[in-house]
């Protein structure tokens, strides 16, 4: 942009036409140049915004009407949409979401990672796009008198209060609302974040899909919890099938949802689930993916891109809870999986010997500390597998892998901005790539997952 002055000011009402979508789902008019950023409106379509902010190279406007709608353009079935941070493309057609996100991924790959020439393949979406989670996580807090729980809204941390949502499965629905009611009838507490008062923080909900299994975690800021046996009993009026309740304690002034400290209430301290034929243990604070049908669309694109033959030596980073992993164990010669998180392992060598999987070890360790080492040793792992959080690797960890010179990496990328990036550093180092496959485990919003494989070049 040159340094004129921005063609919009703050309360104006403009005329505009919607030309494309960003990473977050916003539409993208553009006003001699200028953009601006307005939520829920599509590309093709035409309306009336207000300007709401303006800043020297984009602004922001607020959709007033619409003259011209997209022909892609759906009725959010959910009545708290508008409001709700949890969804942002509930007004977009399914097969718009589908190319929507094969874009977003293209384009990061051509704007970050300067690969234009890597194909995208089509998203790999859910035939039944709704009530696909398997785990709630919901602050709790205090508007207007009474006790709330629900999602954030977009960008604050302002409560809007639910009474269900459609991308959950309707299980934690029930369970939510069951808690809240007791919390109300109990007198129990809402935690007020600018005080740090209060009692309950969040309710986080677990269903293993394929078991049936459920369980419910308190988050409190405190041990005492009033009138606890009733709230239980409350819980299994509710529901069948919740096979373990427990309680974890956060008196911490921070955003993080679980504290270090977890004790029973009833049942067992972990639930189960299965994907494909392998089970899973999950305790309260384990990481486990939140669609369970999508989950293993996307591990046998991963275990695809491998291609193991049965006497590859693989390494896994970030490997949690063994998912991944146990997985590769079945067509590899030994996994070796490494995590940071010391529970999380733990959970790993359970469900090794849960599913009498003798050839994964599981380490605690910074992965970029650990790999160095064993290449020391000789290790010389034929496969590496990443699937790291949404911040991409570090440099550190994108150079240990290449130092060990496997012949393939397999990428699974939770977000197409820091895999376009790390792709391009990882070309440096030799390692190129054809095609990249998105799965859509996230329908209604706007992240998308990928699995990459990049192999050594001569």
């Amino acid at each position: 942009m040159s340094n004129t002055a921005p063609p919009v000011q703050k309360n104006e009402t403009v005329q505009v036409t919607f030309e494309d979508l960003t990473h977050d789902g916003a539409g993208v008019a553009k006003i001699d140049g200028y953009p601006l950023f307005v939520k829920k409106a599509l590309p093709g379509e035409t309306g009336e915004v207000k300007v709401i902010k303006v800043k020297k190279n984009y602004g922001f406007g607020r959709l007033i009407s619409l003259e011209n709608e997209s022909p892609e353009r759906t009725e959010p079935p959910c009545p708290i949409f508008d409001r709700c941070g949890g969804c942002q493309l509930q007004h977009l057609s399914a097969a718009g979401q589908n190319r929507y996100k094969t874009n977003l991924v293209s384009s990061a790959l051509a704007r970050i990672g300067g690969m234009d020439d890597v194909k995208v393949h089509p998203v790999l979406a859910m035939d039944d796009p709704w009530r696909y989670r398997n785990k709630a996580q919901v602050p709790v807090g205090f508007q207007n008198g009474e006790l709330v729980a629900g999602f954030y809204a977009e960008r604050s941390h302002k409560i809007v209060d639910m009474n269900e949502c459609l991308i959950q499965h309707d299980v934690n629905d029930r369970l939510l609302q069951t808690v809240k009611q007791a919390a109300k009838d109990f007198g129990i507490t809402a935690y007020n974040e600018e005080t740090g008062k209060g009692l309950m923080r969040h309710v986080v909900i677990r269903h293993g899909q394929a078991t049936g299994e459920k369980m419910v975690i308190l988050v409190t800021n405190g041990s005492k919890l009033p009138q606890a046996d009733k709230l239980i009993e409350k819980i299994h009026a509710a529901v069948d099938g919740v096979t373990s309740i427990v309680q974890n304690i956060n008196t911490a002034k921070t955003n993080v949802v679980f504290g270090e400290q977890t004790h029973v209430l009833d049942g067992k301290a972990a639930i189960e689930d299965k994907i494909s034929d392998i089970r899973f243990h999950i305790s309260p604070r384990s990481f486990y993916q939140v669609n369970s049908e999508q989950t293993e669309v996307l591990y046998d694109e991963a275990l695809k891109a491998a291609g193991l033959s049965g006497d590859e030596t693989v390494l896994d980073v970030y490997c949690g809870i063994g998912t991944i992993s146990l997985f590769l164990a079945q067509k590899a010669k030994h996994v070796y999986g490494i995590e940071a998180v010391p529970e999380a392992v733990n959970d790993a060598k359970k469900n090794a010997t849960l599913n009498a999987i003798d050839n994964a070890s599981f380490y605690v360790g910074e992965a970029e500390t650990l790999m160095p080492w064993w290449r020391s040793q000789g290790m010389a792992p034929d496969v590496i597998v990443v699937d790291p959080p949404r911040k991409g690797c570090d440099e550190a960890l994108l150079d240990a892998m290449a130092a060990m010179n496997p012949a393939k990496i397999v990428y699974v990328s939770c977000n197409p901005a820091t895999l376009a990036r790390d792709m391009a550093y990882l070309a440096e180092k030799g390692y190129r790539s054809d095609a990249v496959q998105p799965v859509d485990m996230f329908p209604q919003t706007t992240h998308v997952e990928c699995v990459v494989l990049l192999e050594k070049t001569e």
